[in-house]
């Protein structure tokens, strides 16, 4: 501190430090580091008050200059963010965040380059565009009548109506799960890290019809809480509470693997510079790390959406696939085709696609929302 006063000196005068200095009158960098400022423990209150006694000052001078210390380090912190930001961006972390942003490959120009590139666009023509384009062909080719007639039926609108419920039972829970466990897990240190970030992944190795029958012998009739459950009244197996559960599971880890990585790579500093300016959690929350944050999290809500609404084996075993009762639109659509049903069950595939199709359309505006800012 003594070394701050010092640096200062030769511009505001001896007789000016009686006053509470203006910012326009100290210097645009201090010679000391925001580091060398004195913590709230006793020997940095006693060297401050030492320093202070020999300049024969108040106490004021020492808080205005942690604060300009602590602006000065608040903007380079901004800096830093900025190109951070725009790294990870470019990179594609965290959900391939930043793709719109376009590559700089090279031109193809040589024969087995065109070749490759034919092969790759043929590719996905037989595996994604013929099969996406043919069920819209076949839930059109006998006329509007039919497919809204279609749309009508009463177990087609409840197992709309029971997809929606589920998405909006697993979404937000799991947006709020990945959230908080994200930030815990970057902000701290202990024992069982690495276990617990493999079990977070555990959702992604099991299979989804193993995933029901766990749930099933757990919360089953005979299971662990099967007895226990029936004597409260309450049904999990072949009810929307057992399906709430499955769908929870296979969407857990969306939003929290894709909030790790920006986290991991944020600058504590900002954070750090917005405490030392009075800011308290919430704050610092709301105003630093939101803002960081914010386009992937809401790319891993994007994705948990998908996922939870074109769940089905998880679903499929623990609902019992009841028709009206327990049945989702991915169910509707395999009961209503092993029916011979096939133009409702091509019917609810269209719904199913254009889901798909939003979900993808909201995913490119939010990849070029956050490359249009990373321009500016």
């Amino acid at each position: 501190m003594a070394a701050l006063l010092g640096a200062t000196a030769p511009s505001l005068g001896c007789s000016q430090l009686t006053r509470p200095p203006k910012i326009s009158d100290l210097p645009l960098r201090p010679s000391c580091s925001c580091s060398s400022l004195p913590g709230p423990s006793t020997s940095g209150r006693r060297q401050e008050e030492v320093g202070l006694q020999g300049s024969g000052t108040s106490a004021f001078p020492s808080r205005h200059a942690r604060r300009t210390c602590g602006m000065e380090r608040a903007g380079r912190s901004g800096r830093h963010s900025s190109r951070r930001t725009a790294i990870i961006l470019a990179s594609g972390a965290a959900g391939s965040l930043g793709s719109a942003t376009g590559g700089s490959g090279k031109p193809v120009s040589s024969p087995t380059e065109r070749l490759l590139v034919g092969l790759a666009i043929a590719y996905i023509t037989l595996m994604v565009l013929v099969p996406f384009a043919n069920v819209f062909y076949q839930a059109f080719h006998k006329g509007f009548a039919v497919f809204f007639e279609c749309l009508a039926d009463p177990d087609f609108l409840h197992a709309i109506k029971l997809t929606l419920m589920l998405a909006g039972v697993a979404v937000p829970v799991n947006v709020l799960f990945g959230l908080v466990a994200a930030i815990n897990i970057t902000r701290n240190e202990f024992p069982g890290k690495v276990l617990l970030l493999s079990l977070l992944d555990l959702p992604f190795s099991i299979s989804p019809v193993v995933t029901g029958l766990m749930l099933t012998l757990l919360y089953g009739r005979n299971g662990w809480f099967g007895p226990m459950l029936q004597q409260a009244g309450v049904s999990v197996v072949f009810a929307f509470t057992g399906m709430a559960l499955a769908t929870m599971f296979v969407t857990l880890p969306f939003v929290v693997r894709e909030l790790i990585p920006i986290l991991e790579t944020m600058d504590l500093s900002e954070e750090e510079a917005a405490r030392t300016l009075g800011a308290n959690d919430w704050q610092v929350f709301w105003n630093v790390t939101l803002p960081n944050i914010r386009w992937a999290l809401l790319y891993g809500t994007i994705l948990t959406n998908a996922r939870a609404m074109g769940e089905f084996g998880a679903v499929s075993v623990i609902s019992g696939n009841i028709l009206g009762k327990t049945q989702t639109l991915t169910l509707f659509v395999e009961s209503a085709y092993k029916e011979y049903n096939t133009e409702a069950a091509f019917a609810a595939a269209v719904l199913l696609s254009t889901l798909a199709l939003m979900t993808l359309f909201i995913k490119d505006k939010v990849e070029a929302a956050a490359a249009a800012e990373t321009k500016k």
